[in-house]
């Protein structure tokens, strides 16, 4: 590698669920400097890198471009030339139908050094997840796999079709068929394949919102245009087929189907994605609010003093209203001072969301209010406790105002605010807003009166009312409810459990019996 240049990392990121990429792979994502994704990459490999990384997005829907080829093998080696780590993140495996070696050689000649990551391809994975095994000692001694998109440089395709059509006791894998599937399937045919053998086009494949259409491979076409059948979509043409009505496994999950718009900052929302993708939907990770640590040594040093100086006899309390400033507060006391500093001191959480947060440190709430507001919080706390000479140290972030401290106070407490940290609006990488909209949610999940803000912040009004008509919103809380009203919105359901359990309770109950739409 040239002295001072960068590397290109082309990573395979799989065919569409995020738990396909190899850990390989993820390693080289969390610690790129910069990152090229296309259209088919999962959106959660790309909101969990590092905040310092440059994204670009690259991508291509249906055969149009929004960056041409050019410009990104021209963009790849810019950025290595800066001196940056590049991953160049692709769909399925780049060297399987993916331009990977076209942009290898363009690196090579342009003297970049780069390594090949390879990804688990759509012809393996796709018929995997729809329940097709590729081989079958049965049935099927061996697969093809095939392009149904000809190049752009050559007016019919050179995949030898009619030699295709002879072979038997095998498996046809064809990528990139949804347009031509009319003509390759007749040309297939007419070369002796009979019209009978099975086939299925899986489209959005390892997806929750896969959906699958079956029919004999002479009217396959037909069903394909009658069900709307689009791109990302895969062709398998063989006696494997039959088996999958007994191997089906992936749509049998409660929310198979489901797309689920999670609002949630990034640091506190991986757990959920993946809660969510074990029930089976698919998650859109649209962050509308970001979390970040906020040091301060003033309100810090004060509230170590008043700890230290607080009598035996009064109780002392820690109040958390986010699950944030738990996080954020024991980060920084471990770094400060010994967490026995704690010891004696009563724990009030706002609901169970937080009081889980504080379970998973060691620290057990005391006290948690009927209902998870902090107006509730504050009432209760004064009314069920006496306050007069207790010090109590209220962890918040830059949004909260001063009406829990201003009761509190009222209440004879001495009263210490310590920020820990901060909220803000994001910037979305590019290509998330256009990708919401074009595949909008069926739920969307607000977990704090902020998200619903920060959702106004990052789109126009126009653009919510587009994605939001057909979709639920399930609220967290009563605060976060009065936020969506106020936003002009409907609150389909509110969790009665003012947590994340509560609300994937209100999800299974919202969509039992869904069974998405798998088989069309």
């Amino acid at each position: 590698m040239a002295e001072g240049k960068g590397k290109v990392y082309l990573i395979g990121a799989g065919p569409g669920d995020p738990d396909l990429i190899s850990v390989k792979g993820k390693a080289i994502l969390e610690q790129c400097d910069a990152l090229i994704y296309d259209y088919l990459t999962p959106l959660e490999l790309i909101i969990g890198v590092s905040q310092n990384c440059e994204i670009y997005f690259a991508g291509k829907r249906g055969g149009h471009f929004s960056t041409e080829q050019n410009e990104i093998n021209e963009l790849m080696v810019k950025l290595a030339t800066e001196g940056k780590n590049v991953a160049r993140l692709k769909g399925g495996d780049p060297f399987i139908f993916g331009r990977g070696g076209e942009e290898a050689e363009y690196l090579c000649r342009n003297g970049i050094d780069f390594e090949v990551i390879p990804g688990i391809t759509a012809g393996t994975a796709v018929p995997g997840y729809a329940g097709i095994p590729i081989t079958d000692r049965r049935y099927s001694s061996y697969a093809v796999l095939a392009t149904g998109h000809k190049s752009k440089t050559k007016e019919i395709s050179d995949v030898p079709w009619e030699s295709l059509a002879k072979l038997r006791n095998g498996t046809l894998i064809i990528y990139m068929g949804v347009e031509e599937l009319e003509s390759l399937s007749g040309r297939l045919i007419k070369s002796g394949l009979d019209p009978d053998t099975p086939a299925v086009i899986i489209e959005r494949g390892t997806e929750p919102t896969q959906h699958i259409v079956g029919a004999p491979l002479g009217r396959l076409a037909v069903k394909a245009i009658e069900k709307k059948i689009r791109p990302p979509s895969l062709v398998v043409i063989g006696k494997v087929v039959e088996l999958r009505p007994m191997l089906a496994w992936f749509e049998k999950a409660p929310l198979f189907g489901v797309r689920i718009m999670v609002t949630r900052p990034v640091e506190l929302a991986f757990p959920l994605y993946r809660r969510l993708r074990k029930l089976g939907a698919e998650v859109l990770p649209c962050p509308t609010i970001a979390v970040s640590e906020h040091r301060d040594e003033e309100a810090w040093n004060r509230m170590l003093i008043l700890l230290n100086n607080r009598r035996g006899d009064r109780d002392g309390w820690l109040v958390f209203t986010s699950q944030a400033g738990v996080r954020h507060f024991i980060g920084q006391l471990k770094a400060k001072s010994d967490i026995k500093l704690l010891g004696g001191l009563k724990v009030a959480a706002v609901g169970e969301g937080t009081a889980a947060e504080l379970r998973e440190t060691g620290l057990h709430p005391d006290f948690i209010p009927s209902k998870a507001t902090v107006a509730n919080l504050a009432t209760q706390l004064t009314e069920k406790f006496d306050l007069r000479g207790a010090v109590v140290i209220r962890v918040k972030g830059n949004l909260g105002d001063a009406m829990l401290e201003d009761v509190l106070t009222a209440a004879g407490a001495k009263v210490s605010p310590l920020r820990t940290y901060s909220v803000s609006v994001p910037r979305w990488p590019a290509g998330f807003k256009e990708k919401l909209l074009e595949t909008p949610p069926n739920a969307i999940i607000f977990t704090s009166g902020s998200t619903v803000d920060g959702m106004f912040e990052i789109l126009s009004e126009k653009e919510i009312q587009s994605f939001t008509r057909g979709a639920m919103i399930f609220s967290i809380g009563p605060s976060t409810s009065q936020r969506i009203r106020q936003r002009g919105l409907t609150v389909a359901r509110e969790c009665e459990n003012h947590s994340i359990e509560g609300m994937i309770k209100e999800l299974l109950a919202a969509f039992s019996g869904k069974t998405g739409e798998s088989e069309k």
